[in-house]
């Protein structure tokens, strides 16, 4: 009876092993700031928004941008190459140059940095921690090339559902999320009065290390 117990246990340790050997990684952004980490899920549910914050982040493109807009309880938003330069008046209008790449369309203001058509969907909601696009008001919802936000409301902003794509969500961080949206402020644009900068980097990690550090079930949307 002991030896079979034995067995039976030796036998669930190498099935365990054989599983986390096997296990797939999948890849996800962790954006270092002075305050701390922030690790981003983005979803399989809206691919394209997916594919081209992943490309940008492979490219460097985020590495030296700023969090130039952070308003507390609603949101904290980022990714804007001109939040680069010294000219704070420019934040928020700038993104990736737009080249005609396939699923791309120009910015309708000037027609130099790009766009893409909008994933919305009625399953993914703005929730707290949700990582969505920022757009300008044109009529086709066509997100940001770059720009996105993190909900830092607690209750979500449920006003802005259907009206933007939501295309991830906080894994870990939302200590640091809040962090940001705490900073001073130039009250005429919530500017932060110091630049948060960010370094943005895509990582390679086990479904099941998330959920035993983080505690974190990759989500599914029908």
């Amino acid at each position: 009876m002991l030896r079979k117990s034995i067995f039976t246990s030796f036998l669930f340790v190498m099935l365990c092993f054989i599983f986390s050997a096997c296990e797939k990684t999948v890849e996800i952004v962790k954006i270092t700031t002075e305050f701390g980490d922030i690790y981003l899920y983005l979803y399989d549910e809206t691919p394209n928004h997916k594919a081209n914050f992943f490309k940008l982040a492979k490219e460097g493109f985020y590495n030296g941008t700023t969090f130039h807009r952070c308003i507390k309880n609603f949101v904290i938003q980022g990714g804007d190459p001109n939040s680069k330069d010294t000219d704070p008046t420019n934040d928020g209008n700038g993104g990736p140059a737009y080249t005609k790449a396939p699923d791309t369309y120009p910015d309708d203001e000037t027609g130099k940095t790009y766009t893409i058509n909008p994933e919305i969907k009625p399953s993914i909601s703005h929730k707290y921690g949700s990582v969505a696009a920022a757009r300008t008001g044109n009529p086709e919802m066509r997100s940001s090339g770059s720009q996105f936000y993190i909900v830092n409301n607690k209750k979500g902003t449920p006003h802005l559902d259907g009206k933007y794509t939501v295309y991830g969500e906080v894994v870990y961080g939302m200590d640091v999320v809040e962090k940001i949206a705490d900073q001073p402020q130039d009250k005429s644009n919530n500017r932060p009065l110091k630049d948060i900068v960010m370094k943005v980097e895509i990582i390679k990690v086990k479904p099941s290390a998330l959920m035993k550090k983080y505690n974190f079930k990759i989500p599914e949307h029908k």
